[in-house]
């Protein structure tokens, strides 16, 4: 497993290379994809306690700013980078979709990695995912003067299934089977590198052929974009006086949006051109928050989460810089 998270890069971009060069070899991976991340948040479960819970409550301006930035600072620098770099229309719509979307589940698995607040993380995802039915159209309609619509029913379910279920099912199995639980935490990391490379991969080959096209304005206007998230999210964190690990969380929870929403809605509302962006984002932020996976952790190593926790838990009021 240590082999796996140490090459969890070279790993993810091989898996998607291999998947726009023959779509068809991790096509079938898509309707597993619920699975696998639910499976890496039950393992993410088992590594958390409730206390951690707790103690996000008294971290609720983190979680407030958090979706604050997301729901102004992400759509509106969509739309300057789409502007700046000169976009086309269809394009910049798909921007300011991505930017408008909530935080992506993946999310929760590089602030994992980046030995970030997991519970914290998964706060924020599920607090941003619920307010999406009201903001993500409402930020669509003031930006794009488009309309379009999301059922708050099915993005709760998907929540429930994906986030919250399988990580209170892990929260019971830390609770009740510790021993059990710190025998098998060594192994999460490679199988959350395996489960996240080969959904990446799925994407990857469903959208195979708009990535090739290559447009290189598009591929720009996502690396900054994510880039700018990523800062914004860690700065706010950093103004507010947060701890290493809740910088490192907000960064992430900030610059990983909701791609596959963002794709979903262009195809369901907008031109074909205006799911590109979502598709391109898609590979790009997991591959940045693997490398502040990498840099972050020293490299991924195998170790248990529960250990880290341990030996961060007088380190991380240290507040080191970026």
């Amino acid at each position: 497993m240590d082999f796996l998270s140490r090459h969890f890069l070279v790993i993810a971009l091989g898996a998607s290379i291999i998947a726009l060069l023959f779509p068809v070899s991790f096509l079938w991976v898509k309707p597993l994809i619920p699975l696998l991340l639910g499976v890496i948040m039950f393992g993410m479960g088992t590594t958390i306690r409730l206390s951690d819970f707790r103690e996000v409550w008294e971290k609720k301006g983190l979680v407030t700013v958090a979706a604050v930035v997301q729901y102004t600072v992400m759509p509106v620098l969509a739309m300057v980078i789409s502007h700046l770099l000169s976009l086309p229309e269809e394009a910049m719509m798909g921007m300011v979709l991505v930017g408008s979307c909530p935080g992506g589940t993946a999310s929760n698995v590089i602030v994992f990695l980046s030995r970030g607040n997991v519970a914290l993380s998964v706060t924020m995802t599920m607090v941003s995912t619920m307010l999406a039915p009201l903001l993500t159209p409402a930020l669509v309609y003031l930006l794009l003067s488009r309309s379009v619509e999301l059922s708050l029913l099915s993005l709760f379910m998907s929540v429930f299934q994906v986030v919250a279920f399988p990580l209170a099912a892990g929260l019971v199995v830390r609770h009740y089977f510790g021993d059990v639980a710190d025998r098998y935490s060594g192994i999460l990391p490679g199988v959350s590198v395996l489960a996240i490379s080969v959904i990446i991969a799925c994407v990857m080959a469903l959208n195979a052929e708009r990535v090739l096209s290559f447009p290189a304005a598009i591929i720009g206007a996502v690396m900054l974009h994510n880039l700018l998230g990523l800062a914004a999210g860690y700065g706010m964190a950093k103004l507010l006086s947060g701890s290493r690990s809740d910088c490192r969380t907000l960064a992430i929870e900030i610059g990983m949006q909701n791609s596959g929403l963002g794709v979903a809605l262009a195809n369901q509302f907008f031109q074909p051109l205006s799911a590109l962006p979502g598709a391109l984002f898609s590979l790009w932020h997991n591959l940045s928050g693997i490398l502040l996976a990498r840099y972050w952790s020293g490299g991924i190593s195998g170790i248990s989460a529960l250990e880290r926790t341990k030996k961060r838990s007088g380190a991380e009021k240290s507040n080191a810089p970026f």
